[in-house]
C-alpha cells in the first residue's frame, strides 16, 4: 500500500476539487488518491493555520511536507509579500500543489525535497503538519535540523495529536528551541519552536 510521503505510480489517480474557507478566505483545492487528506482540507492543518499568528509572519517561509499545498498557499493569498518555499518528496502532491497555486492565483515556489536535501536557503519560518507516518525518529529529524534552514529568531509552527506524542515532543524539544504550545483543539497541539 501506497504512503503519502512516498511515491506510487501505480496508484491509479483520482482528482477532486473541494471548496473551503480558511480564516474567512475561500479555496478551491485539487486532491488525490495517494496524497494526504485527499478528502479536503484535514481538522489539524486547519487548527495550525487558524491558530498561528498570520498577521506578524515576514519573509520568507517553508512549507515543509507541502502535500497538496493549503499551508503554503494559504499563507501567500493571506500576505502576497511572504516568500513561499512548498516542498514534498511525493511528485503527485508537488503537481497538485502547483495546480492548486494557479487555481487560487498565488505565485509559490514548489518543489521536490526529500527532507532539506533540495533547500538551499535559511527561511524565518518553517510551517508544518510534519507526516507523522513517518515515525518518530524521522519526525525528530525533521523538527531539529529544520534549525540549520532557520534565519537567526526564525521559528518553526507545526501541529501534532497528543495521542502521537505531542506532550514528550514539546519537551524534548525544549533542549533545541524555546517552545511554546499557542493552541490545543480536540486533541491537536500547535507548537512554535524559536531558534535560540
Amino acid at each position: 500500500m501506497g504512503h503519502y510521503f512516498t511515491n506510487d505510480d501505480n496508484l491509479k489517480s483520482k482528482e477532486t476539487k473541494h471548496h473551503t474557507v480558511i480564516r474567512e478566505i475561500d479555496f478551491e483545492f485539487m486532491t488525490d488518491n495517494g496524497v494526504f487528506s485527499k478528502k479536503g482540507l484535514d481538522f489539524g492543518t486547519r487548527t495550525l493555520l487558524e491558530s498561528i499568528p498570520v498577521e506578524t509572519l515576514h519573509g520568507n517561509i517553508l512549507d515543509f511536507g507541502c502535500g497538496y499545498g493549503p499551508i503554503g498557499i494559504f499563507l501567500k493569498k493571506y500576505n502576497k509579500d511572504l516568500d513561499i518555499h512548498m516542498i514534498d518528496i511525493n511528485k503527485r502532491s508537488l503537481n497538485l500543489a502547483k495546480k492548486n497555486a494557479i487555481l487560487n492565483d498565488v505565485v509559490v515556489n514548489v518543489y521536490e525535497s526529500d527532507m532539506y536535501e533540495n533547500v538551499l536557503e535559511k527561511f524565518d519560518y518553517i510551517v508544518t503538519n510534519p507526516p507523522i507516518r513517518v515515525g518518530k525518529k524521522i519526525l525528530y529529524e525533521i523538527l531539529n535540523k529544520a534549525k540549520e534552514h532557520l534565519n537567526k529568531e526564525g521559528m518553526i509552527y507545526f501541529v501534532i495529536h497528543k495521542d502521537q506524542g505531542a506532550k514528550s515532543i514539546a519537551k524534548d524539544m525544549s533542549a533545541t528551541y524555546e517552545v511554546e504550545i499557542i493552541e490545543k483543539n480536540k486533541g491537536f497541539y500547535v507548537i512554535s519552536l524559536k531558534a535560540n
